[in-house]
């Protein structure tokens, strides 16, 4: 391995951190899948494309690497979600901004698995909707189908119905919502 190619994959470090806490749920699991994730990355860095996206490729090991560990039933839950273990720690920037953060938070973690993850790639990472579908292997129409009712099932569980086209999760929302804000904090 190069030089800069161990250099490329620390500054991939957060971003892998944050997609395996949504993933697996919990920080210590968490760091077994991007711990995993490099060691395969480092052992198969003769397998990466120069001209290819590192974070894509990370992310498709990352997300391989859950896939097997859930199917031969090794990751199981230990408590915390993966949007509370990033907030842990956190200061508060005041009162209200605290809590619509807890809600966002507590809302989040109550979505099915398929439609945080999406969420998570395209909210929290910034990824689009084809980077986050070829990452997930999924066709375009499912991923903005899970989109779609994770947006929905956020805004019915955090009482924003009428958020109209303004929705959690799109890039084009304005400073004001605090619902993507909450989102971004967590980053």
């Amino acid at each position: 391995m190069t030089f800069s190619l161990r250099d490329q994959l620390s500054n991939q470090l957060r971003s892998l951190r944050r997609y395996a806490l949504a993933l697996a749920r919990n920080r210590d699991d968490a760091e077994d899948l991007v711990q995993e994730t490099l060691v395969r990355a480092i052992s198969g860095s003769r397998t990466f494309r120069p001209n290819g996206d590192l974070r894509s490729w990370l992310f498709g090991i990352l997300h391989n690497v859950h896939v097997n560990g859930v199917r031969r039933e090794q990751v199981r839950a230990r408590g915390a979600s993966a949007i509370e273990a990033m907030a842990y720690g956190q200061m508060p920037p005041n009162q209200p901004d605290h809590v619509e953060l807890m809600r966002t938070i507590e809302a989040f973690s109550t979505l099915p698995d398929e439609q945080r993850r999406v969420l998570t790639l395209v909210a929290v990472e910034g990824m689009s909707y084809q980077e986050a579908a070829r990452q997930l292997d999924i066709p375009l129409g499912t991923l903005m189908s899970r989109l779609a009712r994770g947006r929905e099932a956020l805004r019915v569980e955090m009482g924003h119905r009428e958020m109209g086209r303004r929705e959690i999760g799109r890039r084009e929302i304005g400073q004001g919502d605090r619902a993507q804000t909450a989102l971004r904090a967590v980053r």
